[in-house]
């Protein structure tokens, strides 16, 4: 079997995993109305602004400070052995064989990843939404809920690249002399984990976990319409010669988690709220410190 379609199995599987989530929502008895679910404007609208600047900024103005002018993770020995592992080797197969080809690719992945996936899940989003009689009012705060989920994911994954600092796999192959002469070497270390591809999958789980909370008619369309966009993207990405598999399917897992956490605890449907409680939730962050660590802690 041919490297490309054997690098697609484990996209696949991962697709496997998240199927029964899809199928539990659509299983579950729709509702004659949408139900309401946990939201301020206020809370998130600020929790949703404070992420996207912070990921904006370290993207288009921090990112030469921030990123690793040289790889802390090389897949070299010392004495300058290649030590990528079979897994990341094997993968590579379904890189372009040409500079057109993955060109391409790059350039497909960000039509998709950056506009064709955003646009075909906010209109599955609306029509299941509609097709239940959900208002315009429920499909503003579904929208927001999915740009949240979506920016919180990409700070995160900001956070893991400039610490790592892998690098990438058309970079890898270069002589050390040829590295610094990339069209953008502040990228060249950048490869774990994809952020294309955790991107692409915060935005499609989470859509596909809003639609199964209101009880949409029709949230099967959202999942059809997520999911495979969503792996399409990552296939790109190594398709570009851009990441690797590993780099492909961390940015999957850590997107789709990601997904399903951030609807399910700041946005759960609002008769699921602890009645102790007697109050919407709320978010509260506190920062601690310790000798060798900082953690960030939050009651949802």
């Amino acid at each position: 079997m041919p490297a490309s379609f054997r690098t697609l199995l484990p996209l696949w599987l991962l697709l496997l995993t998240l199927a029964p989530l899809s199928r539990a929502s659509a299983q579950e008895p729709a509702s004659d109305t949408p139900h309401a679910l946990r939201f301020n404007w206020t809370r998130d609208g600020i929790l949703t602004g404070a992420a996207g600047a912070l990921w904006i900024s370290s993207e288009t103005v921090f990112k030469d400070d921030l990123a690793p002018a040289r790889c802390r993770w090389c897949d070299r020995a010392p004495d300058g052995t290649d030590t990528l592992n079979r897994l990341d080797r094997w993968g590579r197969g379904i890189a372009g064989s040409s500079a057109e080809s993955r060109k391409r690719a790059d350039t497909w992945s960000n039509i998709i990843g950056f506009a064709g996936l955003p646009l075909g899940l906010f209109g599955a989003q609306y029509v299941a939404g509609h097709a239940t009689g959900a208002s315009g009012e429920y499909f503003a705060q579904d929208a927001t809920i999915m740009i949240e989920t979506a920016v919180l994911a990409s700070v995160a994954n900001q956070a893991v690249k400039f610490a790592v600092g892998r690098e990438r796999p058309f970079v890898h192959v270069l002589s050390d002399a040829d590295k610094g002469l990339t069209a953008h070497p502040t990228d060249n270390n950048l490869s774990f984990y994809s952020g294309h591809t955790n991107l692409a999958f915060s935005l499609a789980v989470s859509a596909g976990t809003v639609a199964a909370l209101r009880g949409y008619k029709h949230q099967a369309l959202v999942w059809g319409v997520g999911l495979p966009l969503a792996a399409s993207v990552g296939l790109l990405r190594m398709g570009a010669d851009k990441h690797y598999l590993s780099d492909v399917l961390t940015g999957a897992v850590i997107g789709s988690a990601f997904g399903v956490a951030v609807p399910l605890l700041l946005h759960g449907r609002t008769h699921d709220a602890p009645s102790a409680s007697g109050r919407a939730s709320t978010l509260s962050l506190n920062p601690s410190f310790g000798r060798q660590m900082v953690g960030v802690s939050g009651a949802f």
